[in-house]
C-alpha cells in the first residue's frame, strides 16, 4: 500500500510553480541580504553579479523625496562588491548629482524614472572634469548622473531620466531660472569624461537642462535603443562628444532644441546608423581637433533648422574620411555646409565672451529677405528675442571679415568627404510644434543651400557627391543672386549672409565630383542653381538642374579650372545656362541636353571666349 506521506505526481506538479516562486524569491532576498553584507559566507557566489535594489538603501520613490544618497550609497556597494546592477524600480525617484562608478549596471525599470532635482543645492561640479583645453569644455562640467576614470559602465532602461529642463530655463534675458541655475551651470542627463568601456541602450532621456548625453574623451561606447526627447531650453543637445574615439550609435531617436549629435575636437573610428533626428540647430556639427574615419548611414533627419551637415574646419584642424550615406532629409534648411578657412572677427567689449553657444538678436522670417551681412541684430542659435542687451553672456559683436589670429595660423586640412544616396526636401524654417523655447531665424537659415567653402589660404579637397537629389524651396530675387562679394570668412554657415546660389555655392575646392546629382525648386527661384567659385579640378557627370528664364544664368564659374560635364541635362527653360566670368580654363561640355537654354554659354567680366569647349 503506498506510503500516506507521500505526494501523488499530480498534487507535486501543482506545488511546482508555488515552490518554484519561493525558491526565487529566497534567492533574491539572499542576494539582496549578500548586496548588503559582503562579509556573508555566500558573498563571493554572487561577487560582480548581484542586485542592488535602491529601495533597500532607503530609497522611496515617491516623487517628493530627496533619494539621492540612497542610490549613490548602491552605487557605491555595488562598485565596492566588484560590479553588479544597481536596479531602479518603479516609482518616481528625485534625485540630484550622482556619480557612476565602474562595473556598475544602473537599470532603470520600465515604471521607473530617475527625476533630476529643482533644487540648485542638490547639483555639484565635477571638478576633476577641467573647463579649458579642449573643445567646448568651458560648457560647463555638472552632471545628473557622471562618471570620471571609470570603465565598464552600463546605464540601461527601458526606464526614463527626466532632467526637468524647463525649470533651468530663464524666463527672461537676465533673471534667474526657476531651479537657480542658468547657463553652463545647468547639469547634462549623463556626462562623461575619460571612461572606457561604456554602455548607454533603451533607454528614454527627457527635457534636460543642458547637454543630454555629453562625453569627453572617452573611448570604446556603444548606444543604441536611446529616444531623446529636449526641446525645453537653449542649447539642448542631443549628444555631445569631444575627443572621442571608437563610439558606435545606432537605433536611437532624438528630438532635441540644439546639436542633435556635436562631435566636436579629435572624435575618431565613429560609426552612426539607423537613427533620426530633429532639431532647431544641426544634426551632425563638427568642430575642431583632428576628425577622421567617420561613417554615418541609415538615418532619417526631419524637421531640421540649423542645417543637418555642418563641418567648421578651422585652422590647425584636420578632417579627413568622413562617409554620409543613404539619409533622408524632410524639412531641412541647409542641408549641407562644410568651411575651411578663418572664422569672422569678433569684437571684445568688457562684457563680451565667445562662448561656443553664445545666441544673439532673432529676426522674423518675414523679415528675412535682404542680403545684409549678418551681425548682433540678425544672428540666432535657437532662443526668442533678447529682453536686454547687458546679459553677460552676449556674445561679442560678429563682424564678417576673417579674424587676423586664424589668418596667422596653419591652415586646417579638410579632405576626402563623401556624399552617397542622399535625398533631402529643403524648406523654409518654422517654429517646432513641440518646441518650448521661441525660434527666429537668420536670413541665410531661410534662403539657404549646399555650402561648399574653402577660404584662402585653406581649401576643400577631394569633396564627393554621388545620387544626390534636393528640392529646395524657391523664392531668391535677382538681387541676391548678383552678389559677387560673399565674405572670405569660413564660420557658422548663416553668417556669410544669403549666398547666391539656390543649390549649390562651391568655393576654394580642390576635387570636386558630382555623379548623378539632381537639384530642383519648388518655387522660383532667380540665383543661379550652381555657382563654382575658383574651383580646381571638378567632374561632373549626370547633372540635372532647374533654371528659371528670368534668372542671370544656370550656372556660374568664377575663375575655375580644369572642369568637365558630361550628360548634363537643363529640366527647365533658361537665358543662360553657363555664365563664365574672369580667368577660367580648360572647362569642357561634353553632350547632354542644354536646349531648353536660350544661350549655352555666356563670358562675362574678361571671361575668354576659349575658356569653354562645348561637345556635342
Amino acid at each position: 500500500m503506498p506510503n500516506s506521506d507521500s505526494l501523488s505526481r499530480r498534487k507535486w506538479l501543482g506545488l511546482t510553480p508555488t515552490i518554484a516562486a519561493a525558491s526565487f524569491g529566497s534567492s533574491l532576498l539572499a542576494s539582496r541580504a549578500a548586496a548588503q553584507d559582503a562579509t556573508s559566507p555566500d558573498a563571493d557566489a554572487m561577487l560582480g553579479a548581484k542586485v542592488y535594489n535602491i529601495r533597500d538603501f532607503g530609497a522611496k520613490g515617491d516623487s517628493r523625496t530627496l533619494d539621492t544618497p540612497a542610490l549613490q550609497a548602491a552605487i557605491n556597494a555595488c562598485h565596492r562588491n566588484k560590479g553588479g546592477t544597481v536596479l531602479v524600480p518603479a516609482g518616481v525617484f528625485v534625485i540630484g548629482t550622482t556619480e557612476l562608478k565602474s562595473n556598475v549596471t544602473l537599470h532603470i525599470a520600465a515604471q521607473g524614472t530617475l527625476l533630476g532635482s529643482t533644487d540648485k543645492k542638490q547639483y555639484f561640479a565635477a571638478d576633476k572634469i577641467p573647463l579649458e583645453g579642449d573643445s567646448t569644455l568651458e560648457d560647463g562640467n555638472v552632471g545628473l548622473l557622471f562618471a570620471v576614470g571609470a570603465e565598464n559602465i552600463i546605464v540601461e532602461g527601458p526606464g526614463t531620466i527626466d532632467g526637468q529642463g524647463a525649470q533651468f530655463h530663464s524666463p527672461q534675458r537676465g533673471k534667474p531660472s526657476p531651479a537657480g541655475l542658468s547657463s553652463h551651470q545647468r547639469p547634462y542627463h549623463l556626462l562623461l569624461y575619460q571612461c572606457k568601456n561604456l554602455r548607454v541602450r533603451d533607454i528614454f532621456l527627457k527635457d534636460c537642462a543642458y547637454h543630454s548625453i555629453r562625453v569627453i574623451q572617452s573611448s570604446y561606447a556603444w548606444f543604441t535603443g536611446i529616444h531623446i526627447h529636449s526641446r525645453v531650453n537653449s542649447n539642448n543637445d542631443g549628444f555631445h562628444f569631444i575627443n572621442a574615439t571608437h563610439v558606435h550609435m545606432s537605433n536611437c531617436s532624438v528630438e532635441s532644441q540644439d546639436d542633435a549629435c556635436a562631435l566636436f575636437g579629435s572624435c575618431q573610428n565613429i560609426t552612426i546608423t539607423n537613427c533620426e533626428f530633429s532639431t532647431r540647430w544641426s544634426v551632425f556639427r563638427f568642430g575642431g581637433g583632428h576628425a577622421k574615419d567617420i561613417v554615418i548611414s541609415n538615418c532619417l533627419m526631419y524637421e531640421v533648422f540649423g542645417c543637418p551637415i555642418k563641418m567648421r574646419c578651422g585652422p590647425r584642424s584636420r578632417f579627413e574620411r568622413i562617409s554620409f550615406s543613404n539619409l533622408v532629409m524632410r524639412n531641412v534648411t541647409g542641408p549641407i555646409s562644410i568651411g575651411n578657412g578663418p572664422g569672422g572677427r569678433r569684437q571684445f567689449g568688457p562684457t563680451g565672451t565667445s562662448g561656443t553657444n553664445s545666441v544673439s538678436n532673432a529676426i522674423s522670417p518675414m523679415a528675412a529677405n535682404t542680403n545684409a551681412f549678418p551681425g548682433t541684430a540678425t544672428d540666432l542659435h535657437g532662443s526668442a528675442p533678447r529682453e536686454s542687451e547687458t546679459n553677460t553672456n552676449e556674445p561679442p559683436p560678429f563682424v564678417p571679415a576673417p579674424d587676423a589670429e586664424d589668418l596667422a595660423a596653419k591652415p586646417g586640412i579638410c579632405r576626402n568627404i563623401s556624399f552617397n544616396g542622399i535625398y533631402a526636401i529643403v524648406s523654409k524654417p518654422y517654429q517646432i510644434p513641440d518646441a518650448v523655447v521661441m525660434s527666429a531665424y537668420n536670413p541665410a537659415e531661410v534662403f539657404s543651400c549646399i555650402s561648399l567653402n574653402g577660404v584662402a589660404p585653406a581649401s576643400l579637397q577631394d569633396i564627393r557627391f554621388n545620387d544626390v537629389h534636393v528640392i529646395f524651396p524657391g523664392g531668391g530675387t535677382l538681387e541676391q543672386g548678383a552678389n559677387r562679394n560673399v565674405p572670405q570668412i569660413a564660420d557658422e554657415y548663416f553668417r556669410n549672409g544669403i549666398l547666391p546660389a539656390y543649390a549649390l555655392f562651391a568655393r576654394g575646392v580642390h576635387g570636386l565630383i558630382l555623379n548623378n546629382v539632381r537639384f530642383e525648386m519648388d518655387t522660383p527661384d532667380l540665383r543661379p542653381a550652381v555657382i563654382f567659385d575658383h574651383v580646381i579640378d571638378a567632374a561632373v557627370t549626370g547633372l540635372n538642374v532647374q533654371g528659371q528664364p528670368k534668372a542671370e544664368s544656370v550656372l556660374r564659374f568664377i575663375e575655375s579650372q580644369d572642369v568637365l560635364m558630361t550628360a548634363t541635362r537643363l529640366l527647365t527653360p533658361a537665358n543662360v545656362f553657363l555664365q563664365v566670368e574672369g580667368k577660367n580654363g580648360n572647362i569642357t561640355i561634353d553632350g547632354g541636353d542644354l536646349t531648353k537654354a536660350a544661350t549655352p554659354v555666356a563670358h562675362k567680366y574678361g571671361a575668354g571666349r576659349k575658356d569653354v569647349k562645348v561637345r556635342d
